[in-house]
């Protein structure tokens, strides 16, 4: 087989292999990159191209070497979506840079994170003047999530409805309204994540695991059913159940 040829095919076939590892590692490597995907798909993508072009590496080996990663990073993926201490672990969790209004400084040494830097994301997000941000939160992708101050956000039809003080008879399926004693923050506080409840979040919610018991039971779920729980910026603790009743649920 001459030299180009040979070429020809181990580029394919390190294209085809990509294709098969990515498929398999799933699509969130894609979309949402964190510390553990960008070093898997920095060490796949040069293992990859020494096996289209370097002939002089024996192709069992890199083989060898591309298994070994694919796989770790497999069981590493399997292990986050079973442990959320895990995914924390490996990964860290987002990093509050800006709390009502006020910078974080220590946040922001903490994860390298300059004025500069601050700025250009937030004008990435159409927001020119620092003052418009009540928080900002730097997540282990690397984005930074914004939540502008009242005054500068969208208009919404929930304003509306205040605005002409109409109040909704019926709350949605997934919603229940909390007394004002737990309402005190104004950012959205994860309850629980994949069905494991999250004890400090509660203490900082002021919200009783009592409370999310009986909220619950009254919906016709056990706490054990339930995948993700949060209070939201209005107060109210919304739910997604394991099992949401869905006659014909879809997939495309």
């Amino acid at each position: 087989m001459s030299e180009h040829l040979l070429i020809l095919v181990r580029s394919i076939a390190a294209f085809v292999l990509l294709l098969v590892i990515t498929r398999l590692i799933g699509k969130q490597t894609l979309s949402n990159m964190n510390i553990h995907e960008f070093v898997t798909a920095i060490i796949l993508g040069a293992i990859s191209a020494n096996f289209a072009f370097n002939d002089k590496i024996d192709t069992s080996h890199l083989l060898i070497s591309l298994s070994v990663f694919t796989i770790t990073s497999w069981i590493i993926s399997i292990a986050t979506l079973k442990s959320r201490k895990t995914e924390k672990w490996l990964f860290g969790k987002p990093a509050v840079l800006i709390e009502n209004g006020k910078l974080l400084e220590h946040n922001m040494k903490k994860n390298k994170y300059t004025l500069d830097s601050l700025n250009e994301m937030l004008r990435e997000k159409d927001i020119f003047d620092i003052a418009e941000v009540d928080y900002a939160l730097l997540e282990v992708n690397g984005k930074l999530s914004v939540l502008k101050k009242k005054e500068y956000r969208n208009l919404t039809f929930q304003d509306l409805q205040l605005q002409s003080q109409i109040k909704p008879q019926t709350q949605p399926h997934n919603q229940i309204e909390l007394s004002s004693s737990a309402t005190s923050s104004k950012f959205p506080i994860e309850l629980i994540m994949e069905g494991e409840l999250i004890h400090e979040h509660l203490q900082e919610a002021n919200i009783e695991q009592q409370v999310i018991e009986k909220a619950v039971r009254n919906k016709g779920y056990i706490l054990s059913d339930v995948f993700y729980a949060v209070r939201g910026t209005d107060g109210n603790l919304y739910f997604d159940f394991y099992a949401d009743r869905l006659s014909k649920p879809m997939d495309l």
